[in-house]
């Protein structure tokens, strides 16, 4: 099938990285089926729009038995759906812990599970997910330690699967980002934030979707972590 036909998962969709996915993936002329908990119905018809917690495993299953009534398949999967909670690590509540769980860790664990599952019928396929230099290490009053927790582990994941899935020609990889623009960071912070990054500044929620449909269209490529970042990771 042509790429006009091919369908991508997106989650975290609603704002900032999410919805410029799914803004990339429409112009390589996919379908997306977007979701997150607040996300409402898109006017474009090759649009589909799925609303809930993504760390529940019925809304997983909801999100990928829509891809396949609405658009018959899924051809890639982008794991975006991600929350950052910074306090020193012995400060982090038993709920703070709970929370970055459910849709790092189990946001990620069941929806890529379905939709590797149906990537695998068609012996084709591609899971991108949104993961962050953090788990490198941050200093300066940024506190990463639970959320390196989840990041990293999903950094170890990819290359895991990545290897598991090969021979079944399913590619899985990563974007790691550093500090983006969203509307998660207020206006006043960003020049604070843009110190952690040798280019001195933030990045733009498109430069980390340009990563992703540059990893989509690299067929010769998995296992990968690009890092979008500044230069974060190589050192400060």
């Amino acid at each position: 099938m042509s790429a006009a036909q091919k369908v991508a998962i997106v989650t975290g969709a609603s704002q900032g990285i999410g919805a410029a996915i799914v803004k990339a993936y429409r112009q390589l002329g996919y379908r997306v089926v977007a979701t997150s908990r607040t996300i409402k119905p898109s006017d474009d018809p090759d649009v589909a729009t799925v609303a809930g917690d993504i760390g529940d495993r019925a809304t997983a299953q909801r999100v990928v038995a829509e891809a396949l009534a609405r658009f018959g398949r899924v051809d890639s999967l982008v794991n975006n759906a991600g929350i950052y909670i910074g306090k020193p690590f012995t400060e982090n509540t038993i709920d703070d812990y709970n929370a970055i769980m459910n849709v790092n860790m189990a946001g990620f664990f069941h929806i890529t599970q379905l939709a590797l599952t149906e990537m695998e019928k068609q012996a084709a396929g591609h899971v991108v997910t949104v993961t962050g230099s953090i788990d490198n290490g941050m200093s300066g009053g940024v506190y990463t330690g639970l959320a390196g927790l989840t990041k990293g582990g999903l950094n170890a994941a990819t290359r895991a699967l990545a290897i598991e899935y090969a021979d079944r020609r399913i590619r899985v990889n990563a974007v790691a980002p550093g500090v983006i623009k969203t509307p998660m960071h207020a206006e006043e912070n960003l020049k604070f934030f843009g110190q952690y990054h040798p280019l001195g500044r933030i990045g733009e929620a498109s430069e980390v979707a340009s990563a992703i449909t540059f990893l989509e269209t690299a067929e010769f490529i998995t296992g990968e972590i690009i890092h979008v970042d500044g230069g974060q990771h190589a050192g400060r």
